[in-house]
């Protein structure tokens, strides 16, 4: 099915991809202008909230908040936890995705990334909160097929392509053909719970209590997939409050023990994907000896995951380009391009 309207717009309409721990936004003829974090900071006075600051700005108040303000991500494993707050991120966003300006001279037509395995009452909610931000019509797209697409993979053709998209909330794992999903599936598991496991295994370990902010900080400066070849591999100093005595404390934590801390979270991604091959067809898996599996979203790039996963798999893994914004990126081309206009589902 096309949409041939959809195309005669002019520059306004954007494709959002709408994170559990990123938002990033492509405008229409201008590229991806916007990336930022999924937060919302609330204040509440005499009994009622009001948003405090979105995105950035929110995110450096995280941990940090008296009582009467406090820090919210409106989506939780992909999908919105929170309609209002998520209403107001987005319109947010599109009006800084546009210079700042709270009132367009049209609505915009949405492309919308949703998990591949949300349900219709998730899907429903997105689409409320776009409609109410502003958005004039509201496409979905599923996040494996605007990943393969912004990682450039033949989608269009009777050629097997397989995406691994680790983003903050879910890991997407798809097999696509021919403009559609042969096989998807995904597991709740993302950024956020290796974080949650790094944050855990320093409590039980050292009795230490470390906040968001830090594990995330720890998984970027020395987390890794696999134990590294060095005994402890590199350092870092973490600081945090102790448990015991109850005082702020530093210890040193190392490589290996990041790569310990998170072993069962990047199992179940290597599970999944295990389980998505052996569900494929043969004459698609024949086309993914060939082509390898493609790893997109935030979650590729910690570091010698695809090691792992070709080591699971004995296939050739690559991690994109732009593999950050290569859902959003998709997203776009869809939007952009007629070729991919079958994609993008309508409601």
């Amino acid at each position: 099915m096309r949409f041939p309207s959809l195309f005669r717009r002019a520059s306004h309409d954007m494709a959002i991809d709408l994170g559990t721990v990123n938002t990033v936004v492509y405008v229409r003829d201008r590229g991806i202008v916007l990336n930022e974090p999924s937060v919302v900071a609330l204040e509440t006075r005499d009994g009622v909230s009001r948003v405090r600051a979105i995105g950035a700005d929110a995110k450096l108040m995280m941990g940090k908040t008296p009582d009467n303000i406090r820090t919210i991500r409106p989506l939780r494993d992909g999908v919105i936890a929170d309609i209002e707050v998520a209403e107001q991120m987005i319109k947010h966003f599109i009006g800084k995705a546009h210079g700042g300006h709270s009132r367009l001279p049209r609505q915009p037509n949405m492309a919308i990334c949703v998990p591949s395995g949300s349900t219709m009452v998730e899907r429903r909610a997105l689409r409320q909160a776009a409609t109410k931000a502003g958005a004039a019509k509201v496409f979905l797209i599923e996040e494996p097929m605007a990943a393969a697409i912004g990682a450039g993979l033949p989608v269009t053709e009777p050629v097997g392509a397989m995406v691994v998209d680790i983003g903050g909330g879910t890991t997407e794992v798809a097999v696509l053909s021919l403009q559609g999903l042969a096989y998807s599936t995904s597991v709740r598991v993302g950024g956020d719970k290796i974080d949650d496991a790094i944050a855990s295994y320093i409590r039980r370990k050292y009795s230490l209590m470390i906040g968001e902010a830090t594990s995330e900080r720890i998984k970027l400066t020395i987390g890794t997939a696999k134990r590294p070849e060095r005994k402890a591999g590199e350092t870092m100093r973490v600081k945090g409050r102790d448990l015991v005595q109850g005082v702020p404390k530093e210890i040193e934590v190392s490589e290996s023990e990041v790569a310990e801390a998170i072993a069962e979270q990047i199992g179940q991604i290597v599970q999944t994907v295990l389980m998505a091959l052996e569900q494929t067809e043969p004459e698609l898996a024949a086309d993914i000896v060939d082509q390898g599996i493609v790893m997109t979203g935030g979650g590729s790039l910690l570091r010698r995951i695809d090691e792992v996963l070709a080591s699971a798999t004995g296939l050739p893994v690559v991690i994109a380009d732009d593999a950050l914004i290569c859902v959003a990126l998709g997203a776009g081309r869809a939007l952009e391009d007629k070729e991919f206009s079958g994609v993008l589902l309508a409601g």
